[in-house]
């Protein structure tokens, strides 16, 4: 490469490098610690790349006896959480677990999904993220096509395991106080207590970690990551997400889910103490951020507007003005819902956008929602988002087309063969959406959801938002369905927001009056609730057996 090529490139990776260093010294990441845990953090470091066996060790060096984990059973410091992970890594191995083998971890929020993360990492072994959702042949499913060693699980989930292959070692997590039936698998806490807690040598290979796709549409695939490699993605989401060093966050979104995950990741090196609850409930996630004094709270939408619901009565009974951070993902965040959060609770929101494959693509700020309420936000440093035609020609502000995203933590493809389309370095997301003049995103749908009805283009996801903005519904949602004479038509679904009356015809018109014809929805079903997976997002599939006939 020529020097007048090499010379720019040069500074501008010097200028990345600075920023990014400003970045993490602001959000207290990197800051004055004793030359002796210094020169053991950076040893850590040379040892294990930046991994959950890192961030387990680095924590344990510079914040020993800082609280790392509230949850139903108490509080364990830094120190504590990485002696208790490097046992049960002791005793995974003693089972034969090692550097490549899968661990299937269905766990919901507390300690141990945590201490089983980190025992993986530092045997370089494969972290499979379990939704706490599954049925018996789905867990057996997945467990079998991801060739899993061991599974750990929840002790309310046995009866789920008879599919599972025996050969599979089987490790209860949590489980009730009391004695146990005799043969019953042993439990993480007795193999905790059985090892030593001292450090393990390096594992051969670095570990890693299989996420699962949503699975709304379909069998869930598993998409598997790596360690993030160098300071620029971490800088990337604290320039926009600004978590801080030493800070109490209240993780409610699931951890098994990337969202829930990255949170948990990122506490690490924040030395963030982390208070976790084994299932959601709004009134305990209120409680929880005021005894706590929680700075950042982690959740996906639905929980918001279940926390919204609350009646006046019970939302003060809790001061949570010591919150600054409400960080929202994992499943379409309405405007209006946006705009009532931040009334209620204050400019604290921030939205991510991304999904399993791509991680991240924009984040809204609080600003960015409230001059543009629905926005995805913008793309954050480092990272580029194209939207294309369907020959990939890139499109100008205001034009809806497939979205493509580059930001350095893509996945590495799925775990049973194949992968997202990519275009010219960049992964689709498998939405599609527009820029404003503003350079903020707007997500106007799925890619596969898109019909053609009479001729015409339709996203469900323009009417699910206006269905939802009216003020008699709660949420909403649309399908498409076939139909003779038009190809396709939409079909759509409501939710009543509590008290509130109205009839199909009326919010029809209220479509027609906002939108083209050839959008308004041929029947509105009224239904409790939509269906939803853990992570809030609408399980589509459900509503289309819901189908009337005719």
């Amino acid at each position: 490469m020529a020097l007048q090529e090499l010379v720019p490139r040069i500074r501008a990776q010097a200028a990345d490098v600075f920023w990014a260093v400003g970045v993490l010294r602001e959000a207290g990441v990197l800051r004055p610690i004793r030359p002796d845990r210094l020169a053991r953090a950076v040893e850590s470091y040379a040892r294990l790349g930046t991994s959950p066996a890192l961030g387990s060790t680095a924590a344990a060096i510079t914040r020993p006896d800082e609280v790392a984990i509230v949850d139903e059973i108490g509080t364990l410091t830094f120190a504590e959480t990485h002696a208790r992970s490097n046992s049960l890594a002791r005793a995974l191995a003693e089972r034969g677990i090692g550097a490549g083998d899968g661990v299937g971890i269905m766990c919901r929020n507390h300690r141990y999904f945590i201490e089983a993360t980190m025992a993986c990492a530092k045997l370089g072994a494969v972290g499979l993220y379990l939704n706490t959702s599954f049925a018996g042949p789905q867990l057996a499913e997945v467990m079998e096509r991801e060739d899993a060693s061991a599974l750990i699980y929840d002790e309310e989930f046995s009866e789920l395991r008879e599919g599972v292959s025996e050969r599979v070692a089987h490790l209860v997590a949590w489980h009730e106080a009391g004695g146990r039936p005799a043969g019953a698998p042993p439990t993480v806490e007795d193999m905790i207590a059985e090892q030593p807690g001292e450090d393990l040598p390096p594992p051969e290979e670095s570990g890693r970690y299989v996420i699962l796709t949503s699975g709304t549409t379909g069998t869930p695939k598993g998409a598997q990551r790596g360690a993030p490699e160098g300071l620029g993605p971490i800088a990337s989401f604290l320039s926009k997400i600004p978590r801080r060093s030493g800070e109490t966050v209240v993780i409610s979104a699931p951890l098994f889910h990337s969202w829930g995950l990255s949170h948990f990741l990122l506490g690490l090196p924040l030395g963030a103490t982390m208070v976790l609850h084994r299932r959601f409930d709004p009134e305990d996630t209120l409680r929880a951020v005021a005894e706590h004094r929680a700075r950042t709270l982690v959740v996906v939408p639905v929980m918001m507007q279940r926390i919204l619901k609350l009646g006046d009565e019970v939302k003060g009974r809790y001061d949570a003005g010591c919150l600054q951070v409400t960080a929202a993902s994992g499943s379409a965040l309405p405007g209006e819902l946006a705009t009532r959060w931040m009334d209620e609770f204050g400019d604290n929101l921030y939205n991510l956008y991304g999904s399993t494959e791509v991680a991240w693509a924009t984040i809204a700020t609080p600003e960015d929602m409230r001059a543009a309420p629905g926005t995805a936000g913008r793309t954050p440093r480092g990272t580029v988002v194209r939207i294309v035609d369907e020959q990939g020609r890139e499109l100008p502000a205001g034009e809806t087309g497939r979205i493509f995203v580059s930001d350095g933590m893509a996945f590495e493809g799925y775990t049973g063969g194949g992968d997202k389309e990519r275009l010219d370095g960049l992964l689709s997301s498998g939405d599609v959406g527009h820029f404003d003049e503003g350079g903020r995103l707007f997500i106007d749908g799925r890619d596969d959801e898109m019909i053609v009805s009479g001729g015409e283009n339709v996203f469900p996801r323009e009417v699910e938002d206006l269905l939802a903005d009216h003020e008699a519904v709660s949420e909403a949602a649309a399908i498409g369905v076939p139909d003779e004479e038009f190809g396709q038509r939409l079909l759509a679904f409501a939710v009543l927001a509590d008290g509130a009356e109205v009839g199909e015809d009326e919010l029809k018109d209220h479509v027609k009056a906002n939108l083209a014809r050839y959008k308004v929805p041929r029947t509105i079903i009224f239904i409790d609730e939509l269906p939803r997976n853990a992570t809030g997002k609408v399980l589509k599939r459900q509503l289309t057996e819901r189908e009337p006939a005719g």
